[in-house]
């Protein structure tokens, strides 16, 4: 694929390869959260580019994304504002239930929607200036794009409400630790790394990603005895597939896979 560039209302997409990178280009609003922003990345992962088989995020600033955008934010009669979070849940759910990996490099402010956003892609690196919050409690409102879900579902509910009624945050040590970041790097280092683990990830067998990024989350839905079914199925898909017969080959012939 040839290297490319794509500006959106709020985003750029840079494409490197079969690896994409969406930047969030806000940096004068700390990269909030807005509608034009939730419509890029609707447009991107409702459609992404042929040939991509790996996803970035970033901001572009110094900042992730602030939540938010409170200047922009509208006062909706009830309906409407269940219509706009259900929005926001189903371009989340694209991103986390997408057909690729989707890696998070975190600076600065990972705050709100923000959060939202990170707790829905699949591996998260964080500089030592993240700060990870939920501050809806000092604004007058509630999580709307699924953190009671996601962020809950990491985290624990105890420590999500304390999160929410304090307004505390967590810089990236202390994220590591409480599973928000899966890994925390120097200054300058989370893009160098998410690309690396790009490339790894893009690398492997495309349906085991697939299997990954769809059963994992669902199976840990079920109940013990439906799980365990669903994970022979899994296994069973995939010890068949043609991604499995290279890697076998690669094994006995001692070198490096070739998947696609």
């Amino acid at each position: 694929m040839q290297d490319s560039q794509k500006t959106g209302k709020a985003t750029r997409v840079e494409i490197d390869g079969d690896i994409a990178t969406i930047i969030f280009d806000r940096p004068d609003k700390r990269n909030a959260m807005n509608d034009a922003l939730v419509g890029d990345l609707d447009a991107f992962f409702s459609n992404p580019p042929e040939g991509v088989n790996a996803v970035i995020l970033t901001g572009a600033g110094g900042h992730y994304c602030s939540g938010l955008d409170l200047a922009e934010h509208e006062q909706r009669a009830p309906i409407a504002g269940v219509y706009h979070s259900r929005n926001w849940h189903r371009v989340a759910d694209l991103i986390e239930f997408g057909p690729l990996p989707v890696i998070s490099a975190m600076t600065g402010a990972v705050i709100g929607g923000g959060l939202e956003i990170a707790t829905s892609t699949h591996v998260r690196i964080a500089e030592p200036d993240v700060r990870f919050q939920l501050p809806e409690g000092r604004r007058g409102i509630f999580v709307g794009g699924g953190a009671t879900v996601r962020v809950s579902r990491i985290i624990g509910a105890d420590r999500m409400r304390e999160m929410m009624l304090t307004g505390r945050n967590y810089g990236a040590e202390e994220g590591l630790a409480m599973g928000l970041a899966h890994y925390s790097v120097g200054a300058g280092e989370a893009l160098p790394l998410a690309r690396k683990l790009a490339r790894k990830i893009a690398d492997n067998a495309p349906f085991s990603n697939y299997l990954m990024i769809q059963a994992i989350s669902r199976i840990g839905d079920m109940s013990r005895h439906d799980g365990l079914f669903t994970e022979s199925l899994a296994a069973a898909m995939s010890q068949t597939s043609d991604g499995a017969k290279e890697g076998l080959r690669a094994f006995l012939e001692k070198r490096e896979p070739k998947f696609r």
